[in-house]
């Protein structure tokens, strides 16, 4: 099986639990540290686990590096775990003041206070728009724009507080069940990782990978991430390269959700190579 977004493991732990000595586990991540912690988790399991610190979208490319011609199992959870949320270094999240990074991948050249502090107007407003789906997006690049006149962009907090006053929103009197930055946030993070054109090369490169009967299962996070794999789905489906084997997408249960928040925007779409 492949994990192209190995994470912290778990997931790869769970399913190497039932392969034997000659089963194996490929992982990939752009996050170094993630697969740190992903070897440790897995170094005890009795099938083979090797490591692959790149994005998916170079998937084929580098099984092929490895005489892996095809697999039976494609998995990618697209969701940016908890831990690099908390990483001050990633500079993900406004639950605390951080450097304006956004990097999943340090090799990358664009920070997220890049955009925000060179991009014009116009072009922010509708990356917000395209990326973060934030009908407010014009007023937000208005605000962002007037508030770098004086002084750059550079952190977490300070650009929270920038979409908060242009929403007239204030976080700790918000209705609304998400911060009134998320959507904000989620666009630089697309931009910044180049996330959907990088989805897109993933699936097409799957069906090509997966041995007939094989498996490709994603669980995104969003409704751009969403879209693009259920319309995938269907088209391979319709060229009788796919069986969908999930009709709707399966969701967390309200006790999953109540134990794990993050999860309720989780969607997984599974389909089988005929």
């Amino acid at each position: 099986m492949v994990d192209v977004t190995i994470g912290q493991g778990c997931h790869s732990f769970l399913f190497g639990k039932k392969l034997g000595p000659k089963g194996l586990i490929v992982g990939l991540d752009v996050d170094k540290d993630s697969i740190q912690r992903a070897h440790l988790k897995l170094k005890d399991l009795a099938c083979k686990v090797f490591f692959i610190p790149d994005n998916f979208s170079r998937l084929t490319e580098h099984l092929h590096k490895q005489g892996i011609e095809r697999v039976d199992f494609i998995l990618a959870d697209l969701g940016v775990s908890s831990v690099q949320l908390a990483d001050v270094g990633m500079g993900l999240s406004f639950a605390e003041d951080m450097p304006l990074d956004m990097r999943i991948d340090k090799r990358l050249k664009t920070t997220a206070a890049d955009i925000v502090n060179k991009t014009d107007e116009k072009s922010l407003a509708d990356l917000i728009y395209k990326f973060g789906e934030d009908r407010a997006s014009r007023r937000i690049a208005r605000f962002i724009a007037q508030h770098r006149r004086s002084r750059p962009i550079t952190t977490t907090g300070q650009l929270a507080a920038i979409v908060c006053r242009a929403i007239g929103s204030p976080a700790k009197k918000r209705r609304t069940r998400i911060h009134p930055a998320t959507r904000t946030f989620q666009a630089l993070r697309i931009a910044v990782n180049d996330e959907l054109q990088n989805l897109k090369r993933l699936l097409v490169s799957a069906p090509p990978l997966l041995n007939q009967n094989g498996y490709i299962a994603i669980i995104s996070f969003h409704s751009l991430e969403d879209r693009l794999v259920k319309n995938d789905f269907r088209d391979n489906a319709k060229r009788g390269t796919y069986r969908i084997i999930t009709k709707k997408p399966i969701v967390p249960s309200q006790e999953e959700i109540a134990k794990n928040a993050r999860a309720r925007s989780a969607k997984l779409r599974i389909a089988r190579r005929q």
